[in-house]
């Protein structure tokens, strides 16, 4: 239901009849639930402020009882100088990031509100720090490690925009890193090195199902792991069965209705329903390409301001104590899982072929929408586009690595923001063996060399890759179309220079 759904008996939406009594039916508020936050003080019609959430995260890190449980974390500052902050919490007894790196126990990482009129994210993960400080997910933390990013996007939200001041939208800004707000969140990533991710978000759309279905979505949570070009298939396989399946089992405890995450475009004609993007820039996607089990949870919200408010943080506060419940329960195997497909990916280079394009793949599917005049379910049969299982368009074989001119600063510091590897040549390489061939009198000392035989690979692949189109050639960040090779034969270490 959209902010125009109030409580009128009867409202016309884009010229389709909704009774919202009969909607409002369909998302009772949750029985017996109590939140402490700012937005949820009695007669409040404001979500917490940037500066009732600063003042709240620092009095969360004042409640320690028992040693070393919470820390701020200053990530730098959003375009229009509010603080982007984030808590860790932990037991371990030094959280220096190196320290928090190489503990035996993973760290899971949560960011919500990437999109500032999205805020039940937000919200909900004040809850869980509360409830991880002081209440009954205390224990977790001789398990597992958490960061908790509230507000990605502290300008959004202060003026209820979906996207950063700049006009960018956060969620597509993970490879390119135009923003401070995404650069914040790949120093998180960069020195916590997570094995679980969660983005908390809020789907919307209602205006177009209604226009091409006559009905809206009606489920309480869209659920979505990561889906994007040569993904180890194990970190999908785990994170359907460790985290997506008891994630789904919470929520229908609660009451609460899943379904997998889909959107649709703006055109009427258009009866496609897709499940997202494969593009690697999304936080879901870029750290799949980390190797952390990365879920997009979204509640039904996007444009209701209050409507509905508490079930919508309810349903993000249940899916992420299911996520966290579950890597604590999986910790040894989220560490060893890691490792492994660290091991594997590293191995790869030079050998077999990368898919360099993917696609959606079409098939069918039964989708269950809200009637707007009823509110009772309402079934189609629709062209569904599957991230499940990708298609590949576009193949290569899998390079060694990547050459970079010399004046590409730009990108290598990108590279390096992201936690790729880049190491310069120490002399002069006239034989370096490069596709396209660069000429000999540019392979000089000084430019750059990023291997594939690295953990980040497929991320540095996603950056460099030609022909792509979220890649940094398409961007202009590589400044240069023969400023950049693939490498077809390994260097050996002693020519490379680490930086």
């Amino acid at each position: 239901v959209a902010a125009e759904v109030t409580a009128a008996s009867q409202l016309d939406l884009n010229h389709h009849r909704v009774n919202a009594a009969a909607v409002d039916a369909r998302f009772p508020a949750p029985e017996v639930v109590s939140y402490a936050t700012p937005a949820f003080e009695p007669g409040r019609s404001r979500f917490t402020s940037n500066g009732e959430m600063h003042s709240l995260l620092q009095a969360l890190t004042r409640r320690q009882p028992g040693g070393p449980l919470v820390q701020l974390l200053p990530l730098g500052l959003s375009q229009r100088g509010e603080p982007i902050e984030a808590l860790l919490l932990s037991r371990l007894p030094r959280l220096a990031p190196a320290s928090v790196r190489a503990a035996a126990r993973p760290t899971v990482l949560v960011v919500a509100q990437q999109h500032g009129d999205a805020p039940a994210g937000a919200e909900a993960v004040l809850v869980l720090a509360q409830q991880l400080v002081e209440g009954d997910l205390r224990p977790l933390l001789e398990r597992i490690n958490v960061v908790l990013l509230p507000r990605a996007n502290p300008d959004g939200a202060a003026n209820g925009q979906h996207e950063t001041a700049n006009g960018l939208d956060l969620d597509r800004d993970h490879l390119l890193l135009y923003t401070p707000e995404a650069q914040a969140q790949a120093r998180l990533v960069r020195e916590y090195r997570p094995a679980v991710v969660v983005d908390a978000q809020e789907y919307g759309g209602l205006n177009r199902f209604v226009d091409k279905f006559d009905a809206f979505p009606g489920s309480d949570a869209l659920v979505q792991y990561a889906a994007v070009a040569n993904l180890p298939g194990p970190l999908t396989l785990a994170a359907e069965r460790w985290f997506r399946v008891p994630l789904q089992a919470s929520l229908s405890r609660a009451g609460l209705r899943t379904e997998w995450y889909h959107e649709t475009t703006l055109d009427p004609a258009d009866k496609r329903v897709t499940m997202g993007s494969p593009a690697p820039d999304s936080v879901r996607n870029a750290n799949g390409l980390r190797h952390a089990i990365s879920l997009l949870v979204a509640s039904r919200g996007a444009g209701l301001g209050r409507e509905h408010f508490a079930r919508r943080v309810h349903t993000h506060v249940t899916a992420l104590r299911s996520v966290l419940y579950s890597a604590a329960e999986h910790a040894g195997e989220l560490r060893r899982l890691r490792l492994q497909v660290d091991r594997d990916v590293t191995a790869l280079a030079c050998q077999g072929r990368l898919v360099t394009q993917a696609g959606l793949t079409p098939q069918e599917y039964v989708l269950s929408l809200i009637d707007p005049q009823s509110g009772e379910d309402k079934t189609f049969t629709v062209a569904w586009e599957s991230a499940l299982t990708l298609t590949p368009l576009q193949t290569k074989p899998r390079p060694c690595g990547y050459w970079l001119d010399a004046a590409q600063v730009d990108a290598v510091q990108r590279l390096r923001a992201l936690g790729v590897k880049v190491d310069a040549l120490q002399a002069d390489m006239p034989g370096l063996r490069t596709d396209p061939p660069v000429p000999a009198t540019r392979l000089r000392a000084g430019s750059y060399y990023v291997g594939l035989n690295q953990p980040l690979a497929h991320l540095a692949v996603a950056a460099l890759e030609q022909g792509m189109p979220y890649s940094y050639g398409a961007h202009r960040v590589v400044t240069d179309v023969e400023g950049v090779a693939r490498v077809m034969k390994q260097p050996a270490a002693r020519q490379l220079r680490p930086l």
